[in-house]
């Protein structure tokens, strides 16, 4: 029988056409990612929610039965009884005075739309296209090392080939903490380029700067790349190897527990300080259990969030030795000769003062009673003062405080 060659390969090309459409999963992405590893990637984020909250800002809110959030993926976490309330606060949060809310806290978008029910947590939903912003799957949600100001360990004109990361900070170290606080005052920063960022946190760090470092971190930022928006957002970090293979931000990894289901990690933030106009700050408190030993998370006056497990740390395991206060961004530009216009804070040097330049104040630290204080031996850092400085105060309502931050490149920062 004579065999029809033409039809043959016609059949063969539809069939592999076919095979094409329907098996996605081996078609490489962007960046290289196949719809297979995209989608497992996403179901290890995303767990199945009891109910789902569209926010106006665009993200969905899942939430979460407590005991299916990613923190127990962890394999330091599989047998992990979960804490649902500190043991000891060095504010004593629990006092009806402090858990009434006041006219001017700060809140999250989504609540506009609903809340979650009780024994659930709000996770922000990972998508698709998130993934595709990252370099790789791999260090989706983690920071590039060597992202903390080190004050001691380098000089200020290096740094900006070192890593892109600029600072302006306030800073105490060589001593024994078990927590920090501070008001910060939130801005929206206008972020250049897609991969940099903004931000405004607290650093409780342990162990040296080179391999090993144990570090917690919380506060806002602004990242395109993490978020796919320029929305103001709250978030968390921690790290136990200096950020090369540990820890992420928020809930993008097994790791940090929540307890809260009135605050997603992650969310967007409002309102928002203007230049000459109304100034509006977020509570950040850090400390440690005597007890437990987890370091916990309190946002505003009267959201306590989660904890850090001690199990996931070396150094801050114990306590911390070193506490940072302050502003980073990315200068991914540096290689160009020309310096990012991303700015720090609202953009407006430390000089510019109430209203106009960004602040954090009652800055605390919480000590070996557990109390919290007022710092000794205060200092502060800038990598480059021409694009980003610093000015600490003391005294007065606001105790330990400094303004910060700066537009980037202008005439004296080319």
């Amino acid at each position: 029988m004579a065999v029809n060659f033409k039809r043959v390969s016609f059949l063969l090309a539809l069939v592999m056409t076919v095979a094409a459409i329907l098996t996605p999963s081996v078609i490489s992405g962007k960046n290289g990612f196949s719809d297979l590893q995209i989608h497992k990637h996403l179901k290890r984020l995303n767990k199945p929610p009891l109910k789902s909250i569209k926010s106006p800002d665009g993200d969905v809110i899942d939430c979460v039965p407590i005991t299916d959030q990613p923190a127990l993926a962890h394999p330091l976490l599989i047998n992990h009884t979960i804490q649902m309330r500190p043991s000891f606060n060095p504010e004593s949060v629990f006092s009806e005075s402090k858990v009434s809310s006041k006219s001017n806290d700060i809140t999250q978008l989504w609540h506009v739309n609903g809340k979650c029910p009780e024994d659930t947590v709000p996770i922000r939903r990972t998508r698709k296209q998130d993934l595709y912003r990252a370099s790789s799957l791999e260090k989706f949600g983690m920071k590039s090392q060597k992202s903390i100001p080190k004050p001691k360990s380098y000089e200020p004109a290096s740094v900006l080939t070192q890593n892109g990361h600029q600072h302006a900070i306030m800073y105490v170290e060589d001593g024994v903490f078990y927590g920090a606080k501070a008001k910060i005052n939130v801005w929206n920063p206008d972020v250049e380029m897609p991969n940099e960022f903004s931000l405004a946190q607290i650093w409780v760090l342990g162990g040296n700067f080179n391999s090993d470092l144990n570090s917690i971190e919380a506060g806002w930022q602004v990242s395109s790349q993490l978020y796919g928006d320029t929305r103001t957002r709250l978030f968390t970090y921690w790290t136990s190897d200096a950020y090369q293979g540990t820890g992420c931000y928020n809930l993008l990894c097994s790791g940090v527990v929540q307890i809260n289901r009135e605050i997603a990690m992650g969310g967007s933030i409002s309102p928002l300080s203007g230049y000459g106009n109304s100034q509006y700050d977020i509570t950040i408190l850090i400390w440690k259990d005597p007890k437990e030993g987890h370091w916990w998370l309190q946002f505003g006056e009267k959201y306590i969030i989660g904890y850090w497990p001690a199990s996931l740390f070396s150094y801050l395991s114990e306590s911390a030795s070193m506490i940072e206060w302050g502003g980073e961004v990315v200068n991914s530009q540096s290689e160009e000769g020309k310096h990012t216009t991303t700015q720090m804070g609202s953009g407006r040097f430390a000089e510019e003062g109430w209203g106009k330049a960004s602040y954090f104040k009652n800055v605390q630290v919480v000590d070996g009673s557990n109390e919290l204080r007022n710092p000794e031996n205060l200092q502060v850092f800038t990598d480059q003062e021409n694009c980003y400085n610093v000015k600490s105060g003391d005294g007065g309502s606001w105790g330990s405080h400094f303004y910060y931050g700066g537009p980037g490149r202008n005439s004296n920062c080319p």
